[in-house]
């Protein structure tokens, strides 16, 4: 009897002994969560196609700064650069987009489908007008939010045009005749134009801007509808390849264009070993930092043909949308809300050196002094994105090395983009029926 008594009694014990215990570690994975657990923490993914230093430092100050204020929700930013575009990809095709990403020049024609519409957003009363048609819809869906609004031109050394006495060009031939005084008086020391083709988007690029004031802008050269639907004549696109091949051909193009690495382009313009450059808005910061003697402009893109003006190339530029079908959408929307207040809106459009695309916000801008110079001339869309189908910027890019290669004629690169051109397309409307 005793025996049984006393089992019984260590069998109470025990239970309450391990009733503490349990009590014990509840209070302490109380305690835990209440210090930092993450079991409730939502996690926003967030993908830019930002890759210079001082762009990503301000997003992530800005990412601290939220996330002190919403303590329960975590950014993890990526800003994998040049293979942004085929991560996204792969991701829209899996329907497993980021929480937040750039639309990089492609909110409506690429992403519309998968982003949630920010028009009942505080900040969406405060559109620069320019950024509207590309951002918003006849129905009045905002497709994301504007960091910034590009104008692209070219950049080129203004000390080194003063001392050559050199007037900014406006006209295509106007800009040949100043890269041949460069030539000449620089005796071969100066690149007139310098191009980083070691990666050949940077050739795709000045092919890009240089096709709007070809065959938008003059009311004479106008093929817009014909580039829209279908039977534009490639043989209008000769005079581009031809332009390049002629400043090759005269030496105005840095001797190693094909291979040049545009982590030289700063390094070479503050010594002042080049003239004219396509480059990003980083580029003139870039210099000064390295060189304040010598000063960087900006100007748009000369014209074709005489009675037409030159063109700033651009719009959408930097952005941040959401995915419709995020888990964390309103924590998404969160995000852009408050990236959207004017001091952060200020933060991050400085850090491109780039206008904001808010008109309540009033950012200090590297280019100011030349934007102003040019205010009357119009910002012209990304030609590609308007008029070609998806994929011909690789064609742009390789179409143009190849050139200077030597290894297609200008007629050549025309027969080609006009190839890929109809490919592209026909591809583009198997994918839609489907």
């Amino acid at each position: 009897m005793k025996k049984s008594i006393f089992s019984l009694s260590s069998v109470t014990f025990l239970l309450v002994a391990l009733t503490a215990c349990n009590s014990g570690d509840n209070e302490t994975n109380g305690d835990s969560n209440e210090s930092g657990s993450n079991e409730d923490e939502v996690t926003l993914t967030f993908y830019s196609t930002m890759g210079e230093e001082n762009e990503i430092d301000a997003f992530e100050s800005i990412f601290a700064d939220f996330e002190a204020e919403n303590p329960g929700i975590k950014i993890e930013g990526n800003f994998p650069s040049g293979s942004y575009e085929d991560t996204l990809r792969v991701r829209m095709a899996s329907n497993d987009l980021p929480d937040l990403f750039d639309t990089h020049g492609w909110a409506k024609n690429r992403y519309g489908n998968y982003v949630a519409d920010l028009s009942d957003m505080d900040w969406a009363d405060h559109f620069d007008e320019s950024m509207e048609p590309i951002l918003k819809d006849e129905d009045g869906k905002v497709y994301a939010f504007p960091i910034n609004q590009a104008k692209d031109g070219i950049m080129y050394n203004a000390t080194l045009l003063e001392e050559l006495n050199i007037k900014v060009p406006e006209t295509m031939d106007e800009w040949i005749a100043a890269m041949e005084t460069v030539r000449d008086e620089a005796e071969g020391d100066v690149a007139p134009l310098w191009i980083p083709g070691n990666d050949q988007f940077a050739i795709g690029q000045i092919l890009d801007q240089l096709s709007t004031p070809l065959l938008v802008t003059d009311d004479d050269n106008n093929y817009e509808d014909e580039l829209l639907d279908g039977s534009f004549d490639w043989s209008n696109y000769n005079l581009l390849p031809e332009k390049l091949l002629e400043m090759q051909e005269k030496d105005l193009l840095n001797v190693d264009a094909l291979t040049a690495n545009d982590a030289q382009r700063a390094q070479l313009m503050s010594q002042n070993l080049i003239a004219f450059t396509f480059a990003g808005g980083a580029f003139g910061p870039d210099v000064q930092e390295l060189n304040s003697e010598v000063e960087i402009g900006s100007m748009p893109v000369p014209a074709f043909f005489e009675g037409d003006e030159p063109s700033w190339i651009g719009g959408e530029r930097h952005t941040v949308a959401a995915s419709k079908d995020s888990e964390n959408l309103e924590e998404a929307k969160m995000f852009i809300e408050f990236l959207a207040q004017p001091e952060n809106a200020k933060k991050i459009a400085e850090a491109t050196t780039l206008p904001s695309g808010l008109t309540n916000v009033d950012a200090e801008n590297f280019y100011a002094e030349y934007y102003e110079k040019w205010s009357h001339i119009e910002v012209q869309p990304y030609f590609d994105r308007v008029y070609l189908p998806s994929g011909m910027w690789d064609v742009y890019a390789t179409t143009g090395a190849d050139l200077l290669a030597g290894s297609l004629t200008p007629e050549q690169v025309a027969d080609v983009m006009e190839e890929e051109y109809q490919r592209l397309r026909d591809e583009g409307a198997e994918e839609t029926e489907e």
